[in-house]
């Protein structure tokens, strides 16, 4: 399988962690979509980060704290712009699902980041 379709792989795991962790904190929690996003992005970070070392580009060499300040630092940044998009269209479009505004967002992010992770953070 390439790297590009194995990225893409991960990346849905990342969506799917994200998702399921937005619908689980805005069903179960006083938290609204604004806030919860806050967290379900933080834990989808997590889990792409550790698959995408694992499954896509491989670990970097550089050592665990420094890999994973780069794809922190990377996935933030992606994740700011990921984040504005989704909080954009939901102020623009009221009546927009939230999860209508995550699956355009994330979609709009994934160019950004195979760029971003494999130029900055897994680059040999």
């Amino acid at each position: 399988m390439s790297r590009i379709l194995r990225f893409a792989f991960v990346g849905g795991l990342g969506f799917v962690a994200d998702a399921g962790m937005l619908l689980l904190l805005l069903a179960v929690s006083p938290l609204g979509p604004f806030s919860a996003r806050l967290v379900s992005v933080s834990f989808a970070m997590t889990v792409t980060w550790l698959c995408n070392r694992t499954l896509t580009f491989a670990p970097s060499g550089r050592g665990v704290v420094q890999e994973g300040a780069r794809y922190g630092s990377v996935a933030v940044g992606i994740a700011c712009f990921n984040y504005l998009l989704y909080s954009g269209l939901l102020l623009a479009i009221p009546a927009l699902p939230p999860l209508a505004a995550l699956v355009i967002a994330a979609a709009a992010a994934m160019a950004l980041s195979y760029l971003g992770y494999s130029r900055l953070v897994f680059d040999r």
